[in-house]
């Protein structure tokens, strides 16, 4: 299976397809199972899991919180998580619902998580995933780095492309060696990592296309 596991609808204030776009998109590029985390919100998952039902994808219902320290992914989550908790509060909500929490794009230049070091023995104890590789980030070796903070702790970890726009979509996922899943075996594999990373060749300027669709979103979104 690809899995997609970052990747965001008109639900997120920077979001801009609707969520049955981002689904038909998806299938057309042969993603088997996708993760929808917007912005503080879960409406746009559960819209995308009622429209993807018969068809032949998972989809994973997600949010990305911010918490104090840092972005926060709750992958297989059926409840909105505030954002301006700490990171331990953020990750027990997640857990508490069965969910997977993974940390967003950790040492992005713009989004990185602060002091991540420190809590390496909670994520260790919780077993929380690192995003190793987020097709978005224009600067790779931030990609690079938390990967080797991943396997230095031995921590899991997830992919995505974070698209914001149904171009994006697919630039990133985990291939998981194994069909037909259900999204709490997808998270199971993850937290065994029985994964490996896949990507497409992304150039400079496919991702500067999805940050200026951003932009274009958050003024579309703002009027409505």
């Amino acid at each position: 299976m690809k899995a997609d596991l970052h990747m965001h609808t008109n639900f997120s204030y920077d979001g801009l397809p609707f969520p049955e776009e981002v689904v038909n998109a998806a299938i057309s590029k042969k993603i088997d199972c996708i993760c929808i985390c917007d912005h503080g919100e879960i409406k746009g998952a559960i819209e995308a899991l009622r429209f993807a039902k018969g068809k032949p994808i998972l989809v994973i219902p997600g949010i990305e919180s911010r918490a104090k320290e840092g972005e926060v992914l709750g992958l297989g989550i059926q409840k909105e998580i505030p954002d301006g908790l700490s990171v331990r509060e953020t990750i027990k909500r997640i857990i508490d619902q069965g969910g997977l929490a993974a940390i967003a794009h950790p040492f992005d230049y713009f989004l990185g998580f602060k002091e991540i070091e420190k809590y390496k023995d909670f994520f260790q104890e919780k077993g929380v995933a690192i995003e190793v590789f987020n097709a978005s980030l224009f600067f790779n070796f931030c990609n690079i780095e938390a990967l080797e903070f991943a396997e230095k702790f031995n921590l899991p970890f997830t992919a995505g492309s974070d698209a914001h726009s149904v171009d994006f979509i697919g630039k990133a996922y985990l291939e998981i060696p194994k069909e037909n899943l259900s999204a709490s075996e997808v998270l199971e594999e993850i937290r065994k990592r029985n994964v490996k990373v896949g990507f497409e060749g992304i150039s400079f300027w496919e991702k500067l296309g999805d940050h200026l669709k951003r932009n274009i979103a958050k003024f579309k979104n703002l009027k409505r």
